[in-house]
């Protein structure tokens, strides 16, 4: 669970990451990073299209700056998976609550702008 989320800064299970990340059922990938600073594209997702979630929560920044392009989308809905994108604050709530919810979820949060 997400514990916390500030501008550069998620509490993930206890630990505190300021840098980019992704976080899975198992594990957090820390110092995740995007080819293209604000655009996400499916060279970007490549574990998280490998893991096949059910759904994928898109953190895109404090400001909404990332921008999920269409490579990335299809990617995504040829394997079945839905895809939430918004701002990290309402992303980091989504996540919580399909978490609590029993769903097979995966987040990719970008904490700042």
């Amino acid at each position: 669970m997400i514990e916390d989320y500030r501008f550069g800064r998620v509490v993930v299970s206890g630990e505190t990451y300021t840098s980019d990340v992704i976080i899975f059922p198992d594990h957090v990938r820390a110092d995740w990073w995007r080819r293209k600073g604000h655009e996400l594209c499916r060279e970007d997702i490549a574990q998280i299209v490998a893991a096949r979630p059910e759904i994928v929560v898109v953190g895109t920044g404090a400001y909404g700056r990332v921008e999920v392009l269409p490579d990335a989308e299809e990617a995504l809905a040829a394997i079945g998976t839905k895809i939430i994108a918004e701002r990290t604050a309402r992303a980091c709530d989504t996540f919580n609550a399909l978490v609590g919810e029993g769903r097979y979820v995966v987040a990719a949060l970008h904490l700042t702008c």
